[in-house]
């Protein structure tokens, strides 16, 4: 197996080697090797006098020419096919002029020009994938994936030992550094820390026991069990890592108990998390989302027709995956069937009493510490209870109490939280209160959360007596040790997205469908571009971030071109907002670096490549239903009675599924099920 992977590593180098175009530039202008962009014949060269690439067209036009650097439009003018087109100095340049692409790289002291093929944005995010499935292990397939990104960055020269040297320490001293400087990502860090250190407190001082016990009035059997599991991932809508990282931890104890695997755990947690954090009115999504709708509908020129939160809401009838996904999961629980590796996992639990892949922690699953109850810790309840309920509670006014700070410098409005609430835009307060969230600094607010709890955990814990104050910190800085794992495979996620951002993989694949679409097909081919898109980089924000602003005006002027009623032009707009978002959610599921995903196997203490392995048939199987169920309701007219019918003949399609291609799971009674 190594020296396949050896020899495809080497294979791709050598492609790549051959294919990257460089030329050395001395003093004043210097002409590189012609170019085909598809129809367009173009000439570079570089004036080393003021900084900008000329691009010259065989055709020999005179006129504005509108060209497109890193996203960002520039009419450019062009005299007898040639224009000047100003670029970075340092770094990738994505250039498109009509249907033309370039990735186009200026090293600012060797003065090399450098045309990478488009095709290798793909290979970092690709390779990482690959090689994680040869090798299980995480951790390397992602550094070799950055590695790899950051020699394309560089010039793809790897014939080269110092081109290998330099990029090796540029995907250290850049790019993870630059993961870990980002402040988001050190919310989510500190986030997941104070949460790993609470769950370490109320499991010491017998609350999380406490906890268990109180759930086993309603988990008494393994469905039961688990569609307690399924309800609690819905209730706590408001947040996908709060709600991934909470139900992990607290149900991984009554799971264990009935013998369900950990990666059926896992695959209930993280189905749960993102899906109903994506559909819901009032969640940390819906300000980076309604931002999006908001911008695209003011490019268009139509931001007073409806409101980007209406809009919102009037697309959740083709929101077919997050829906769809809710109800499959409650399906398969129901049936109590599996089918491909998640029964495999699932006969192994009930039979061996096995609810990890591996015989013992050392060979194949993280080192978890021993989290059970201290010497005389008494099992009550509220000692974890209180704990979690002041995360959530905190979440929740934090986010008020952001939103509010937010409001009131936009709006420009002093005064008290009456005032601002009369201030915000919407019919009702319903769609104010979402305008509030929308505004809010989530990352705040779950840090103010976490503390609290981890701050409350430690005073019960102590005044208790269940620990003294030297042991509660001992556990605490333990509960920091257990997410260590999970926080290194997330740093290394947002490096490898921080290269194929530099790759411009994103531009790259949502460029193959900017024209030329039929506007009933176009929902599946936004569906299908979405999900691969936040596949490869690991992000459903970050899709949502590249695919909002070139789907909807791009749905736009199909409809118009082809003359669509302006009733189903709506439809169809309406369609690829919900699309996008459902789209990304299922990429976000299938992919192994997903940060959602891997918190999803932090929490739940499951392999992480076992967790993707079992649920990317279940999540494919959604997907492939919901592709159908969303092109089926466009070519029908669209609308909420025919969306509503599609939507419940997918239903029917899955349960129908489960039922011929689910296989049972061996029944055990209450007594034999306990381990």
């Amino acid at each position: 197996m190594n020296k396949v992977l050896l020899i495809l590593i080497l294979s791709v180098g050598q492609l790549l080697s051959a294919q990257i175009d460089t030329l050395a530039l001395d003093k004043g202008n210097a002409e590189t090797t012609q170019i085909d962009y598809k129809k367009i014949k173009v000439t570079q060269y570089l004036s080393l006098e003021d900084d900008k690439w000329t691009i010259e067209l065989d055709s020999k036009l005179s006129g504005i020419l509108e060209i497109s650097v890193n996203g960002k439009s520039t009419p450019i003018t062009v005299t007898q096919g040639k224009g000047n087109v100003p670029i970075n100095q340092d770094g990738l340049n994505f250039v498109k002029a009509g249907r033309s692409l370039s990735l186009i790289h200026l090293h600012p002291r060797s003065h090399q020009l450098k045309s990478i093929p488009l095709w290798t944005s793909l290979i970092p995010p690709l390779l990482t994938i690959v090689i994680a499935l040869l090798i299980k292990e995480v951790l390397v397939s992602l550094f070799i994936g950055i590695w790899s990104g950051v020699m394309l960055i560089q010039g793809g020269n790897f014939l080269s030992i110092k081109s290998w040297v330099s990029s090796l320490m540029t995907a250290v001293d850049t790019y993870i550094i630059n993961a870990l400087s980002d402040t988001s990502h050190l919310s989510v860090i500190i986030f997941s820390l104070m949460i790993g250190a609470m769950v370490a407190l109320i499991s010491k001082n017998g609350g999380m026991l406490g906890v268990v016990n109180k759930l086993g009035r309603f988990a008494k059997t393994r469905k039961s069990t688990q569609k307690t599991t399924w309800l609690l991932g819905i209730l706590i809508f408001f947040d996908d890592y709060a709600n991934t990282l909470i139900v992990g931890n607290t149900m991984r104890s009554v799971t264990d108990k009935f013998r369900i695997s950990r990666e059926k755990l896992a695959y209930i947690v993280d189905s749960t998390a993102a899906p109903v954090a994506a559909i819901a009115f009032i969640t940390t999504w819906i300000g980076a989302e309604l931002g999006y709708i908001g911008d695209s509908m003011a490019l268009l020129g139509l931001a007073e027709t409806q409101t980007p939160y209406a809009l919102f809401f009037a697309s959740l009838k083709y929101s077919y995956y997050p829906i769809l996904t809710l109800v499959f999961i409650y399906f398969i629980i129901s049936q109590d069937k599996d089918y491909g590796p998640m029964h495999q996992a699932e006969v192994r639990a009930v039979t061996t009493g096995q609810v990890s892949p591996a015989a013992t922690q050392s060979e194949d699953e993280p080192n978890m510490e021993d989290l059970s109850p201290v010497t005389g810790a008494q099992p009550i309840w509220w000692y974890a209870a209180l704990p979690i309920f002041t995360v959530i509670s905190v979440t929740i006014v934090g986010l008020l109490v952001t939103g509010f700070e937010s409001a009131g410098s936009v709006y420009e409005v002093e005064g008290n939280w009456s005032a601002i609430w009369q201030s915000l835009d919407g019919n009702n307060a319903f769609s104010k209160l979402g305008t509030l969230i929308g505004m809010s600094d989530s990352y705040a607010a779950l840090i103010w959360a976490s503390f609290s709890g981890l701050a409350l955990a430690l005073v019960i814990t102590v005044v208790s007596r269940t620990l003294p104050l030297l042991d509660s910190v001992h556990w605490l800085i333990i509960g920091f040790k257990t997410m260590l794992p999970a926080i290194l495979v997330l740093v290394l996620a947002w490096s490898l997205a921080g290269v194929t951002e530099a790759l411009h993989t994103s531009d790259y694949l949502s460029n193959l469908f900017s024209d030329r679409i039929n506007p009933y097909l176009l929902p599946g081919l936004i569906f299908i571009l979405a999900a691969f898109i936040a596949f490869a980089t690991g992000s459903s924000w970050s899709t949502m971030a590249i695919l909002y602003p070139i789907a909807i005006p791009t749905a736009y002027a199909v409809c118009q071109s082809a003359g669509l009623d302006p009733a189903l032009s709506h439809e169809i707009l309406l369609c690829i907002i919900a699309t996008v978002l459902a789209a990304s959610v299922l990429g976000d599921h299938c992919s192994p670096i997903s940060d959602t995903t891997i918190l999803s196997s932090l929490a739940t203490d499951c392999n992480h490549l076992d967790h993707v392995k079992t649920q990317l048939p279940y999540a494919l199987t959604v997907g492939l239903v919901s592709l159908i169920g969303i092109t089926l309701s466009i070519v029908l007219g669209g609308g909420w009675i025919v969306s509503g019918i599609c939507l419940a003949a997918c239903l029917g399609v899955l349960y129908a599924w489960i039922s011929y291609f689910g296989k049972a799971i061996p029944h055990l009674d209450h007594s034999s099920a306990e381990l």
